[in-house]
């Protein structure tokens, strides 16, 4: 969740450093930091509470220059957001840390650290990290030996960054659940927790691995895996474009992320359809063989993933005849779980960094009764979920940098349907006709949604209504109630206002309690065959006096009228509604929260990649 940057060259990194945290501010934090050794061999930090501006306003008035030095973001665990809570953590004024993760036993390591006659400055579980580490130094002498001897004393996750004024040529490295990249350049290497912020240093990159510690010096890399043997990673080329990180002509990431979706769509598209048929190869090359043996598919994920989840859920068991659960990673990763035969096991994940749903991914293939095989739909190739998978579709949708997820979900929406179409082909349980339309479907989706980005004014106008209003209501039926619920995730977490999604037919069964003329009720109403029984639905609301915004296919036959705001939709196939119904409520919630002045891209609390518990 946190930032890591860290950088040994032979010249004054200190812009370096504060410039990856600037390109890590999407993550998330509350606090930031860099601590570097100066020329005159001390070890020296600012830190800060607030933006990574604020810490950079302090460096020009207080300039540290060093040519070893590491670099932190922090989002509050353990301790509140505050100066004295903020990463580097020092000992022995010689020793520094940066950590992302939480370390479980920190409180029994922090009793016996002081009985050892160490002194907290800090609530942070990270500072028994330093202190530990340091007491090792003492004794070992060598930094290395002692990361090595300190990291099986730690229970938790955790990736790390250290340095120290005794050993001024080198950074170690340890991961474990936390992810770390170290950057290759020409006589100097960087580290970070995502290759982002070392973009403006270089394209080369090595990802580390679970368990694995790393020494990086200015021109020698060391890397040793969770047994203690030395390894070699390769080395990955990053071809992204730098403008992925620029908000360009938008106001917001968000804003830019929503409009990119017609372009995202299609690039999740490319390579995957041949004439009237998905091509399953687009899997694995033994996608095939796996497919034909599946009779249950078990989706786990997270937020917003989890809702892409819900909506397959409706498309697999009705497209393709296979039943199929899906689950909170956070909660199925500590029940026990009874398999069902032939189970395909489905992780879905922006960043393949999540922690609870890379824990659930872990646990599955340590079952007994394992599962046929699992599959990761992510966007991030690199990422642990991609490498612990046995399958991948990457989603292709490039950086998201705004924390609320937009072109993430509707491109997992898109691997989602490939699925469905492929397993159900594989098996036979498609019609060849009706494959073949969806697949024609698919190739008009990106005009479909681009068709709908042009109602950008419309609900910008409609969003005047919300401005004041504490609570709304989200309605859908089928598989539009998973894309009520984004909606409703999407209004709460950048405007602040709260938000609930129900099934249209639960009205009457608690909810219509909260009805009246103060709390809006946005609908989605495809024309499909619940459209009459969501109209139902929809006069329940108008009888108690609720205003009604009903995003509805401009053939669905609802009209404005007093307390009722249609927005038209263009008709699309029932079963790719809920990729087009979700990109008004991405920007009803955008809008919404620009009028109400809140931090659009980077929301309160929150953090783009959640890598703890």
């Amino acid at each position: 969740m946190c930032g890591i940057v860290g950088a040994v060259a032979e010249r004054n990194i200190t812009p370096i450093l504060v410039e990856g945290l600037k390109r890590l501010e999407y993550r998330g934090y509350d606090s930031a930091g860099v601590a570097l050794v100066e020329a005159d061999g001390r070890l020296q930090r600012c830190r800060r509470n607030g933006k990574v501006a604020e810490l950079e306003q302090a460096l020009g008035q207080a300039p540290l220059n060093g040519r070893l030095g590491i670099a932190h973001t922090r989002w509050a665990t353990h301790g509140a957001p505050c100066e004295r809570n903020a990463h580097p953590h020092f000992s022995g004024g010689e020793l520094a840390v940066v950590h992302n993760g939480i370390i479980e036993n920190h409180e029994a390591l922090r009793t016996r650290l002081q009985a050892l006659g160490y002194v907290f400055t800090s609530d942070t579980d990270t500072e028994v990290i330093v202190h530990l580490l340091h007491h090792k130094l003492d004794s070992l002498g060598d930094l290395t030996a002692a990361l090595k001897a300190t990291i099986p004393e730690l229970h938790g996750a955790y990736g790390l960054a250290v340095i120290s004024a005794r050993q001024p040529d080198r950074i170690l490295a340890a991961r474990s659940g936390s992810p770390l990249v170290i950057g290759l350049g020409m006589g100097e290497n960087f580290l970070a927790s995502d290759q982002l912020a070392l973009r403006q240093v270089t394209d080369r990159f090595v990802y580390l691995e679970e368990g694995d510690i790393a020494e990086i010096r200015r021109d020698a890399l060391q890397i040793w895996d969770v047994n203690g043997a030395e390894v070699q990673r390769e080395a990955v080329q990053y071809h992204e474009g730098a403008e992925a990180a620029d908000k360009g002509e938008y106001r917001h990431f968000m804003l830019k992320e929503i409009h990119e979706q017609p372009a995202v769509v299609q690039r999740a598209l490319e390579g995957r359809l041949r004439d009237d048929q998905v091509l399953v190869e687009a899997f694995g090359p033994q996608a095939a063989a796996l497919f034909a043996k599946v009779r249950n598919v078990q989706i786990v994920a997270c937020g917003t993933s989890y809702h892409a989840g819900m909506v397959a859920r409706y498309w697999l068991e009705e497209l393709a005849g296979i039943p199929c659960q899906v689950e909170v990673a956070s909660e199925f990763r500590y029940r026990k779980v009874v398999v069902q035969p032939d189970t395909l096991f489905v992780s879905i994940s922006q960043s393949g960094e999540t922690a609870d749903t890379l824990a659930a991914l872990r646990n599955a293939k340590l079952m007994q009764r394992g599962y046929l095989g699992s599959l990761a739909i992510c966007n991030v190739a690199t990422s642990s979920l991609v490498r612990e998978s046995d399958l991948t579709l990457l989603t292709q949708a490039g950086p998201e940098i705004g924390v609320a997820s937009t072109k993430a979900f509707t491109t997992q929406l898109v691997g989602l349907m490939l699925l469905t179409l492929s397993i159900g082909q594989v098996q036979g349980n498609l019609g060849r006709a009706s494959e073949a339309e969806l697949v024609a479907e698919l190739r008009r989706l990106p005009m479909r949604l681009a068709e709908s980005l042009a109602m950008d004014r419309e609900i910008e106008k409609l969003s005047e209504r919300f401005t004041e209003k504490h609570h709304t209501l989200f309605l859908g039926r089928g598989a539009q109630y998973p894309v009520a619920m984004e909606g409703a995730l999407k209004l709460k977490e950048i405007s602040y206002i709260h938000a609930e999604a129900y099934p249209a037919g639960e009205l009457k069964h608690g909810p219509l309690a909260l009805v009246d003329g103060d709390m809006p009720v946005v609908t989605v109403a495809p024309n499909n065959e619940l459209l009459e029984k969501l109209k139902s639905n929809l006069q329940e609301v108008r009888a108690r006096g609720g205003e009604l915004i009903v995003f509805a296919d401009r053939e669905a036959g609802f009209e404005n009228g007093e307390g009722t705001q249609v927005v038209n939709m263009p008709h699309i196939h029932d079963a790719l509604a809920p990729i087009l119904y979700t990109i008004p409520l991405q920007l009803l919630s955008y809008h919404v929260a620009v009028l109400r002045g809140t931090d659009v891209d980077q929301p309160r609390n929150l953090a783009k990649s959640v890598t703890v518990e």
